[in-house]
């Protein structure tokens, strides 16, 4: 694990952190996505009773690396991720994959995020540099995955990351 973040409140970016503590069934404590209920406001408008599935988004690092070679100035952290990876295909793991992190924490991958406008308000183009098309010509969003909290726990820069991958047959992430 390259770092983690979180940030109180409704904001873009996340503040790197030297730990973060996952709560079962609710995400990062202090985080502005915390709760058992959609935190996302677009979605909270919507409908307010969903559950969140949405409680802890991971990005790999080598997004950011990509990224920032495209011109984006970027650190973990800022484009709303609690948890930044190395050497993990996240976006290619399968649904209800589910992520040892740490010694404690387990989380289980529950979609793909969706690249939003808000991607741009914060670096313009950041948007269209999140997505991209596959030999076939279907989208692919590259800007990490959600997941929600199985297991409790605290979760800190070089701590491991295990995965388990669900039974067959496996189903390809979509957006959540």
């Amino acid at each position: 694990m390259v770092a983690v973040a979180l940030r109180r409140g409704h904001h873009f970016s996340k503040a790197a952190a030297f730990e973060i503590d996952l709560l079962a069934g609710l995400g990062v404590a202090g985080d502005g996505h915390c709760g058992a209920r959609v935190k996302h406001r677009s979605r909270a408008r919507y409908n307010p009773g969903l559950v969140n599935l949405r409680q802890v988004h991971l990005i790999a690092s080598e997004l950011l690396d990509e990224l920032r070679a495209a011109g984006f100035d970027l650190a973990p952290g800022d484009i709303g991720e609690n948890v930044t990876t190395r050497g993990i295909d996240l976006i290619a793991l399968p649904l209800g994959t589910r992520l040892r992190l740490g010694p404690d924490a387990i989380v289980e991958i529950t979609g793909l995020r969706n690249p939003c406008i808000q991607m741009d308000r914060f670096m313009p183009g950041l948007m269209a540099a999140t997505l991209d098309r596959d030999a076939d010509g279907a989208l692919v969003r590259k800007a990490g995955v959600m997941s929600v909290v199985i297991e409790p726990g605290r979760v800190q820069p070089g701590d491991a990351i295990a995965i388990a991958l669900p039974d067959e047959p496996h189903r390809a992430l979509e957006p959540v």
